[in-house]
Parts: C-alpha cells; structure tokens; sequence
C-alpha cells in the first residue's frame, strides 16, 4: 500500500476525489478522507488498509470496541467510522423502498432502535405493496418501559395514507420476552387498528441480539 509521501499531490485521497469523483477510489482511500490523518508511524491510508482488512474479516456486527483493537483507531476516529457507515445505511434506506414480507425484512430499518437506551416506540407505515413509506418515532420511555398509546401509534399512518403497519419497540435490557403490559399494548392497537381499516402487521421486540415477532409468538392476538 502507497503511503502518501509516495504519491502525488494529485493522486492524494481528497484530491483525487476532487478531480476524477468518487467511484475512482479504493475503499482505503475512502476511508482516509474520512479518518483525515494518521498517527505517527503510520500513515492515513496505511491505517485505512488495516481498518478495511479489518472488516473484510469480520463475522459480526461492526462495534466500537472492534475498531478500538486496531492500532491507531481511538474513540474519535473510531466514532467517526460508525457515524458515516451508520449515515451511509441510512440515506440508502431512504432511498430504497423496503418490503416486508417476513418481521426480519423489517431489521435493517431498526438499526438506531436495537442500541438505543431507553425504550422507545416506532411505527413503519406500509403501501398496499408492504413496501415501507416511512418510518416514524412514536415515543421513548424510561430505561426500561415506554407506553405504546393507539393515538400516537396510527396517527402517522392516517398522514402517510397507509394500507397497514408494523409496531417495534426495544429492551435495552437485551431480553425479548414480551411483557404483560407488550401484550395488552398488542390487544389494543389490534382492535384499534380494525377500527380505522388499518391493518397492524406485526408487533416487534428488538435488542441487540436480535428480535421477537409477537405475532408469530401470539398469533391468536391478530385473529
């Protein structure tokens, strides 16, 4: 791997970029415009190799404490790569329609919910496709409880014009067992949702370690 000594001042990362785009990059060089320098001994686009092999490797989600085993990546840097691979996934979302056919469909959206602290709420509203139209936070609770109110729950779905939708909240505690107050939340937006026409596809609990589909658990609640 060239270091920068041995380049150009225009084949430089952000110079490069500049001048031929970013589809001309390797991914080392993406990274090092990211990262803006090294540390002494190792130079940027040597440490955005290692960085990039280091994820090439990797079996698991990517972590912060992953990223800090790399010498040279300390929190700053190593909170600056989660940030843009986070904002990355995010705008791609945006951009790109998601069906739900299955609750693990609906994963890649709840991303900031599974790590999140506190309990909170969200709502996916859903076309007549079950493609996802938007995804709403409805509310965050306490540490470990947040209160799942019908109102709030379908009122982002009237204002989408939704054909249905889909209700996850989190357990920062990484316990996905429902509780008695999930279940009662799940009978009520059930028969709110038969109500107004909209149909509420699924009730999720998510972690870090994964998720819980209450109406695969329960499927007698969304008869």
């Amino acid at each position: 791997m060239n270091t920068l000594k041995d380049l150009a001042p225009a084949e430089w990362p952000r110079e490069k970029l500049i001048g031929t785009g970013p589809d001309s990059l390797t991914n080392a060089e993406l990274l090092a415009i990211i990262l803006g320098r090294g540390q002494p001994g190792k130079d940027v686009l040597a440490l955005a190799a290692e960085v990039v092999e280091k994820l090439g490797a990797l079996q698991d989600d990517l972590t912060l404490d992953t990223l800090l085993d790399i010498g040279g990546i300390g929190p700053t840097k190593g909170c600056q790569i989660l940030a843009s691979i986070e904002f990355s996934r995010r705008f791609l979302t945006a951009r790109k329609k998601i069906k739900i056919r299955t609750p693990k469909d609906a994963m890649p959206l709840l991303g900031g919910l599974r790590s999140a602290a506190q309990e909170s709420v969200v709502v996916l509203t859903l076309d007549g496709n079950n493609q996802v139209i938007k995804v709403h936070p409805i509310t965050r609770g306490l540490a470990n409880q947040s209160q799942i109110h019908p109102r709030e729950t379908f009122y982002p779905a009237i204002q989408d014009r939704a054909v249905s939708i889909l209700v996850a909240h989190n357990h920062p505690s990484g316990n996905l067992e429902p509780s008695e107050s999930d279940l009662i939340a799940t009978r009520r937006l059930v028969e709110v949702s038969k109500t107004l026409g909209i149909p509420l596809l699924d009730h999720m609990i998510v972690s870090e370690g994964g998720f819980l589909s209450i109406r695969e658990r329960f499927p007698a609640y969304f008869g």
